[in-house]
């Protein structure tokens, strides 16, 4: 059985709605689903899955939550990522996407294997967003 985690960080709740929602669809594919906040995340839960979700919203000047998932991310930037199947997922208030697209290219620095482009919703996450998250989750496995 494939192992999904699925990490985030999340201030309002709508990201945490969103990972809730990739879990979801990842254990409907058949996976092993492991969703955490961030804060209780250690490099090795990215490292020793199959395949990761990580989110986080878009904070102050378009840029991640600085406290704990900048230097989580941060962490990751070791060879155990080279090919890692990576997602990643926000939920934003205004702006047009510079901290994902910033994000994935840093991602793909570190030598991730991106999904796809990430997935953004605007404020709260509504029935068709969940269903594109669920839909992520799936394709992880």
């Amino acid at each position: 059985m494939k192992k999904i985690s699925v990490i985030y960080w999340s201030g309002t709740g709508n990201t945490e709605m969103m990972a809730e929602a990739i879990a979801e669809g990842a254990r409907e594919g058949g996976a092993e689903a492991k969703l955490m906040e961030v804060s209780s995340a250690q490099p090795e839960d990215v490292f020793n899955a199959d395949a990761v979700a990580l989110g986080c919203p878009s904070m102050g000047a378009e840029v991640l939550e600085e406290a704990e998932m900048e230097p989580f991310i941060a962490s990751l930037e070791k060879p155990e990522l080279k090919d890692k199947l990576v997602a990643l997922f926000g939920s934003y208030d205004w702006g047009d996407g510079e901290w994902m697209r910033d994000w994935e290219e840093r991602m793909k620095q570190y030598g991730a294997n991106l999904l796809e482009v990430g997935l953004m919703v605007e404020l709260t996450p509504g029935d068709e967003e969940l269903a594109k998250c669920r839909e992520l989750g799936k394709k992880l496995v």
